[in-house]
């Protein structure tokens, strides 16, 4: 199946988007467009060398420019509308396009956000032309969701530095990153409190990747290890005792863009269902003939355009400045994800025994989509966050 674009032409003439965005839209998806050729390779190739190739060539062409806010006026929105198209288009076209694409935005927002005028000066220039790729390392086997469960320890040593003892785990870009943003326990406070951002070369001696890890969509994925790790002073993000604040504010912004990635794989899903049951032959007609193959793809356009408005509200919600946009991406990223996993199996059943062949275009997005319920927010813990957010809003319009 020839890739198009992935856009709604629809959705994006509504208000929530102007002209801008619109532009950035055309752009990315006629890009994604003309790499066919390049989605078939990076499929074939090793994820360490697939994730270095598509990292360099987002940075090359232009798509990792606003990583670096400082540097000449670009052509390219900079706001969180912008970064959900983009991963929009991405996941339409291919999967680890989609993920370089994402976590080398995730590991440079901390910077952009709270770093100093040197952290900018040393780490952002190389991140938006792709040659320093980051990864962003919070989560460990015994804290995921849970933030505040963050173990790794950062001891203060005479002079001012740190030094980091213990690990990270499932951590994306692990195998192929050169710069970490780590968060970790300073033991400035309990808890929350305790807990303070780093930026730690990956040539720093004691860290190392402890495992590499094989996901069930081929990446460059793994665990960390932190022995004896000294970091200087400087390597501190923001102020010691902000790690929850840095790493809660950068999820907050990033799941509704999970959403956003989950409606690109649905709609590819959705497109390979239809064009297959126009296509395939049965009972005197075609598949798309028959009522309940139309349902079933009537189910999957309602899905996708729930999910769409959804993610949308959410990143206009941030862009403008809202004090509670943070319920809104976690909604957009529960409703997205799982609507998209309903989606992808639907089009994996009109497939039929095609649909599970290794390598196809249904499997690998059977595949592939799995993960967005789980990474950044697993869903059962963001809906445990909107029913509080829920009850506290509900709290305050009685009052």
């Amino acid at each position: 199946m020839d890739i198009t674009t992935s856009f709604d032409p629809e959705a994006l003439a509504l208000p929530f988007y102007d002209d801008e965005h619109r532009r950035f839209a055309e752009e990315i998806g006629v890009w994604c467009d003309g790499h066919g050729p390049l989605w078939e390779a990076v499929r074939r190739m090793d994820p360490d060398e697939a994730g270095r190739r598509l990292v360099g060539m987002l940075g090359e062409d232009g798509w990792l420019a606003t990583l670096d806010p400082h540097a000449a006026p670009h052509r390219l929105p900079g706001d969180l509308r912008a970064l959900c198209l983009g991963r929009e288009a991405l996941a339409y076209a291919e999967d680890l396009a989609d993920f370089a694409y994402s976590i080398q935005s995730l590991s440079a927002t901390p910077i952009i956000r709270f770093g100093d005028a040197d952290q900018h000066k040393r780490y952002l220039p190389g991140m938006a032309d792709g040659s320093i790729i980051g990864a962003f390392a919070v989560s460990e086997k015994q804290a995921g969701s849970d933030l505040a469960a963050v173990g790794l320890s950062a001891r203060r040593v005479e002079g001012g530095g740190y030094v980091l003892n213990g690990g990270k785990a499932w951590i994306a870009h692990a195998t192929i990153a050169d710069l970490f943003v780590v968060i970790a326990r300073t033991g400035d406070g309990p808890g929350p409190l305790g807990l303070t951002a780093f930026l730690v070369p990956a040539d720093t001696p004691g860290v190392r990747v402890s495992e590499r890890l094989e996901a069930v969509a081929p990446r460059s994925f793994g665990h960390l290890s932190f022995e004896d790790c000294q970091v200087p002073a400087e390597a501190v993000l923001g102020r010691p005792g902000r790690g929850f604040v840095i790493a809660a504010d950068l999820l907050d912004r990033f799941r509704m863009t999970v959403g956003a990635a989950a409606v690109g794989f649905a709609r590819r899903a959705a497109d390979a269902a239809l064009a297959h049951t126009r296509n395939r032959d049965a009972y005197g007609g075609t598949l798309f003939d028959l009522q309940l193959v139309k349902g079933s793809l009537a189910d999957m356009e309602v899905r996708i355009n729930a999910a769409e408005l959804l993610v949308a509200r959410a990143a206009w919600d941030c862009d403008r400045g809202s004090r509670g946009y943070a319920r809104h991406s976690h909604i957009a990223k529960v409703h997205a994800t799982e609507a998209a996993q309903d989606v992808v199996d639907a089009a994996v059943q009109l497939f039929g025994a095609a649909g599970v062949v290794k390598g196809g275009l249904p499997e690998r997005l059977y595949r592939q989509i799995r993960s967005l319920r789980i990474y950044e927010g697993a869903t059962d813990v963001l809906r445990l966050a909107i029913a509080d957010a829920l009850d506290v809003r509900r709290a305050a319009l009685a009052v």
